[in-house]
């Protein structure tokens, strides 16, 4: 079978010289990117090898072309390792339908997205396990982190916790274990006694299960610093951030100034308050709501996608980022502050819709019954046949 030709110009040149030409420059530009950017270009898997993150191939009618990703990288604290400026949050993940999302952890990764956030306990494992399938076969391209909740429960319960992770999301490791939800007045005295989440944390990373390690809240940043002040070697904190947070109980103001100063990666979660009702509202913008939260001093931001529409919104924003001036940040939170100062918008902060069912039975504390995530754990126990039963009447 002959081949084809291109006629343009005075000669003609065969389709398929032509394509295998490309595909060698195509490729040889690629290497040499990954050659130079090797020594910042982010996390090496267990064998040493170094993930695509910025530059992957990507496939769009058939046709396979090379595609760079705009998304900022930045320091994971005081590790020279680097990661996507925005991050992917697991537990909206959960609400769509699974073929969606896997399709867009997928979609993400081609985005520039390289940070995935998801926790044990979310939708009943759900969201582990579908984030899973979304990175088979590319789990070497992202920074993965799932979370741990034990809350004063033993290390042997968060290393099964561990275990259970790691074969959901199909990887032999995780690059950031974060102890999940410190949210009451004892769980700081609850993480670090002999026996306990810390020495869990400290038998993952020699195991090597686990790169890097810490923790996450989103009720109290006087609690983070106690947390802080155990003196366990974190290598990264998760909390909300926003432009609401700086004028109630302020994670911005008490706790990010001090994991920077010891160099502790500060993970941003909530730049939407968590459901968007702030931008539901009117008293501002999805793009000046994460601009914002990018905009501060954090290795990432993380938001929660549950809709492609939602994902291509973040990826435009991410993208074309560009920070605020310290100006546009100070006039923002001012416009936001008479909204802001009774935490209307940052129920998490106040309210026991927003407790983990998980963590209340671990300190004996009564459950919301009506609770989304409550019904979630009563309703596996049904013998439906399916492993995550609908709440959907």
């Amino acid at each position: 079978m002959g081949s084809s030709t291109i006629k343009d110009g005075p000669g003609s040149v065969p389709v398929t010289n032509l394509r295998f030409a490309t595909r060698v420059r195509q490729l040889t530009h690629f290497l040499q990117s990954r050659l130079q950017f090797a020594a910042v270009i982010g996390p090496r898997d267990r064998k040493g090898r170094l993930p695509l993150l910025g530059w992957q191939f990507s496939c769009m009618g058939g046709k396979q072309f090379m595609a760079q990703s705009t998304i900022p990288m930045r320091n994971l604290g005081r590790h020279n390792v680097q990661i996507s400026a925005l991050g992917f949050g697991g537990h909206h993940l959960g609400d769509a339908p699974e073929a969606t999302a896997i399709r867009m952890v997928r979609e993400a990764i081609d985005g520039g997205i390289t940070f995935f956030d998801n926790c044990w306990e979310y939708h009943r494992g759900k969201t582990e396990d579908w984030m899973g399938k979304g990175l088979k076969g590319i789990r070497d391209r992202v920074f993965l982190m799932t979370k741990v909740r034990t809350h004063g429960r033993d290390k042997d319960l968060a290393m099964r916790m561990l275990d259970e992770s790691l074969r959901r999301l199909q990887t032999d490791h995780l690059d950031l274990w974060q102890i999940h939800g410190v949210a009451f007045d004892n769980d700081p005295d609850l993480f670090a006694p002999k026996g306990g989440a810390a020495e869990a944390l400290d038998q993952a990373k020699k195991q090597g299960k686990v790169r890097f390690v810490g923790f996450t809240g989103h009720k109290d940043p006087g609690i983070h610093l106690k947390m802080l002040k155990t003196g366990y070697p974190f290598d990264a904190v998760q909390m909300p951030l926003n432009a609401f947070d700086a004028s109630f109980h302020s994670f911005e103001q008490i706790v990010l100034p001090e994991l920077n100063r010891r160099g502790i990666a500060p993970l941003g979660m909530k730049p939407l308050n968590g459901h968007g009702d702030a931008i539901k509202f009117g008293a501002l913008s999805a793009e000046e709501a994460l601009r914002y939260a990018m905009s501060l001093p954090v290795t990432t931001t993380i938001t929660g996608i549950d809709k492609p529409e939602a994902l291509q919104q973040n990826l435009r924003i991410a993208q074309g980022f560009t920070p605020m001036t310290s100006q546009e940040m100070q006039a923002l939170r001012e416009r936001v502050r008479q909204y802001a100062t009774d935490g209307r918008f940052e129920l998490y902060k106040l309210s026991l819709k927003f407790d983990n069912p998980e963590a209340r039975l671990a300190h004996q504390l009564p459950l919301d019954m009506k609770q989304p995530e409550v019904q979630e754990m009563l309703g596996s126990s049904q013998n439906t046949g399916y492993p995550y039963p609908s709440l959907k009447q």
